[in-house]
């Protein structure tokens, strides 16, 4: 079967998410503390948040984490290492000399970095990776008693219809089925969460760009896919059982409805962040334009410029945001 005949079928009828009629938090605007949606959190003695290696019996998290008031998240430790000191000389806090440690030293799995009022992240590449990371980051800012937050996965991309160095600030997170939902199994039963962003955020971060003006940047829908090879439709993986026609008619279809990029993290990243009513948004470059190809083939250093451009957007909007601008 064609994949231009089967993305369809994807939509199928799906079970309500457990508690949907429960009040979600409101976004942090009026000094709201982070909440979780768990209620067995508050009652436990200890919480171990392992792949982090850090625990609440261990660790002070209030006084390591409590002026949190912006947390970036992306794929690799270098990453995230860059953007904590790209965000540091901005907003004047570097001194000569600093080190900015992995507070995350003790473990493999991730990498965290802190300067001021600003976290760093790294969540590792697809959506049981970052779930996993975000878990154990949500608990954190609730137990160091974290206020108005907001959260921001900066990464790369795959566009659709753009020009390679393209930034997309995403709208809506949607499945390979254009859904804007992120399923999850939960006790054997399929949970359906929406996946909005902030649309105030989203306007915040457009007019930062339009403020910068030093690349494209455009408001989209985000496709969120659970591999990079078939669930992207391209055609140069170990496995591929549809043609060039199959794919071309499902990249345009994605474009036609409003998606713009295609990544492996923002829909569990989306549902997440508004279950606990985080203030949240994805800004990620695009590498290639899938229209054209499947192949990255532009020059390294060509692709570690088009890689600055979300970090130098989302550090313009935390300076600003502080009144440093």
């Amino acid at each position: 079967m064609s994949v231009s005949s089967t993305w369809w079928s994807c939509h199928s009828e799906s079970m309500a998410a457990a508690g949907a009629e429960a009040k979600e938090p409101e976004n942090h605007h009026n000094n709201c503390l982070v909440q979780l949606s768990n209620p067995h959190v508050a009652t436990m003695k200890e919480d171990i948040l392992y792949h982090f290696n850090l625990s609440t019996s261990t660790h002070d998290f209030p006084a390591m984490f409590g002026d949190v008031k912006f947390v970036c998240v992306g794929g690799s430790p270098s990453r995230m290492n860059t953007f904590i000191r790209h965000v540091a000389a901005e907003l004047g806090l570097n001194h000569p000399g600093d080190e900015y440690p992995n507070i995350c030293a003790g473990t493999d799995r991730y990498a965290m970095y802190k300067v001021g009022p600003v976290l760093s992240v790294s969540h590792g590449m697809g959506i049981p990776s970052i779930a996993i990371m975000l878990h154990e980051l949500i608990k954190m800012l609730y137990h160091a008693r974290c206020s108005n937050v907001t959260i921001i996965r900066i990464g790369t991309s795959g566009g659709i219809g753009l020009e390679p160095g393209s930034v997309v600030i995403t709208r809506q997170a949607v499945d390979a089925c254009f859904k804007p939902e992120f399923e999850q199994i939960v006790l054997g039963k399929r949970v359906v969460r929406n996946t909005d962003m902030d649309e105030q955020l989203v306007q915040e971060l457009m007019q930062c760009s339009s403020d910068l003006n030093e690349f494209t940047t455009v408001v989209g829908n985000t496709m969120c896919t659970l591999d990079f090879y078939e669930g992207q439709g391209r055609l140069d993986g170990a496995i591929c059982s549809y043609t060039e026609k199959d794919k071309q008619a499902y990249l345009q279809a994605a474009h036609a409805a409003g998606i713009r990029n295609i990544e492996m993290e923002s829909s569990v990243f989306a549902a997440m962040c508004s279950a606990c009513g985080l203030r949240a948004a994805v800004v990620c470059v695009t590498f290639l334009d899938r229209l054209q190809g499947d192949q990255i083939t532009s020059p390294h250093d060509v692709l570690a410029e088009y890689q600055q451009r979300p970090q130098r957007l989302v550090s313009y909007f935390i300076k600003k945001s502080l009144g440093k601008v």
